[in-house]
């Protein structure tokens, strides 16, 4: 059995052997075969296999430009409904025909509480003279019975007699990126209710000095979100949100003679300010007593100055006047931490409550020294 095996396997290597000296023969007479055919085939697999390579990455990207558009289309349509537009009604005096009423869009709002709690821009809604209304997407219209406001920030909490009402939830700005998709609503010009645009976000932690339209005043806003969806006057005090559909930040609308350019105020701004309404049934907010400009790392380097806060005015009475500030001094540090870019002094504060005390790092003409301050709350009409 052994010596047949041995002969089996003698058998499969001639044949071997003889097949490859067959072939090595046939190719040095014949001057070897045609594969003109099977190059052509291989080309044409080749090609196919480029071609479907291509086309799964178009399909990909066509695949991810749907989803974005749906994950937009449903942020629109769970959003919309939270989403309200605010009416003023003036009463107009003609020398000729006497007093009139008018009625018009002047601003946007969104819904932050089921029972009837409102949040847009203080600008929109400071006329003293003014009576106030706000409309729902479905046409709806409540009166507004409180306004509260904060200059400050630029907010303002409205209040409607409503209940069961839907509501936006305010999403975390300060991990915000750029590049992210950012959705604005807005009652644009307006006169277009519950008007959709989109964008990016474009920057963040942006100075601005920004108008709010409609001839409204300017006002310096310290670290806003800047974002390509286009704003127009109206949408002032309608959400910026994520594709979650949380609010990002509550629109202010645009510069002076910028394209492509729109401004909001980041929902951590509003966070501690609705919270402190929400428990106290009225906006509170510490107050330090200061105007100030930042000093960037730029003019820090350039001027040869700490980089801080340097204050242009202490006001009367406040806890920084308490405390022994001055103007020309720059605040270096508010309550052991640094001022930077990132660590604003607003931000700072705002992270703070009231009756809180505070240890303040000064430069003083180039030399140091700390005090400490007792927060207070933010006068009326501050």
């Amino acid at each position: 059995m052994e010596n047949d095996s041995q002969n089996s396997k003698k058998r499969i290597i001639l044949g071997f052997v003889s097949l490859a000296v067959f072939s090595f023969l046939f190719i040095q007479i014949t001057g070897g075969p045609d594969f003109t055919q099977y190059r052509h085939r291989i080309e044409r697999f080749t090609e196919t296999l480029l071609r479907s390579e291509e086309e799964r990455v178009i399909e990909t990207k066509v695949h991810q430009l749907v989803d974005e558009e749906s994950a937009v289309i449903e942020v629109v349509e769970s959003a919309s409904p939270s989403v309200v537009s605010i009416v003023i009604k003036r009463v107009d005096f003609d020398f000729f025909s006497g007093p009139s009423l008018t009625e018009a869009g002047i601003g946007t709002g969104f819904i932050v509480d089921p029972n009837g709690i409102i949040v847009t821009n203080s600008h929109v809604v400071e006329d003293p003279n003014g009576e106030y209304s706000v409309i729902l997407k479905d046409g709806i219209t409540y009166e507004v019975s409180e306004i509260h406001l904060d200059r400050t920030s630029d907010l303002a909490i409205l209040e409607i007699t409503a209940r069961g009402l839907p509501i936006l939830d305010l999403a975390d700005s300060d991990t915000l990126k750029v590049g992210q998709k950012a959705i604005a609503i807005g009652n644009a010009l307006g006169r277009f209710q519950n008007t959709v645009t989109s964008g990016i976000v474009s920057g963040i932690e942006r100075e601005i000095v920004a108008s709010g339209g409609f001839g409204g005043r300017t006002s310096f806003f310290e670290e806003v979100i800047q974002t390509d969806a286009a704003l127009n006057p109206g949408n002032s005090g309608g959400p910026l949100l994520d594709l979650s559909g949380r609010v990002i930040g509550i629109n202010v609308a645009t510069t002076p003679r910028a394209d492509n350019i729109g401004f909001a105020i980041p929902s951590n701004t509003l966070r501690p300010i609705l919270v402190s309404f929400l428990e106290e049934g009225r906006i509170i907010r510490p107050y330090l007593g200061v105007s100030y400009q930042i000093i960037t790392e730029e003019i820090s380097r350039l001027r040869e100055l700490p980089q801080g806060a340097f204050i242009s005015r202490v006001y009367n009475g406040s806890p920084a006047d308490e405390a022994g500030l001055e103007r020309g001094d720059i605040i270096v540090a508010f309550d052991g931490v640094d001022l930077d870019q990132r660590n604003t002094l607003a931000r700072l504060i705002n992270r703070t409550s009231v009756g809180d005390m505070v240890e303040l790092r000064i430069d003083r003409d180039g030399e140091e020294f700390t005090t400490t301050a007792t927060l207070s709350e933010v006068p009326e009409n501050f």
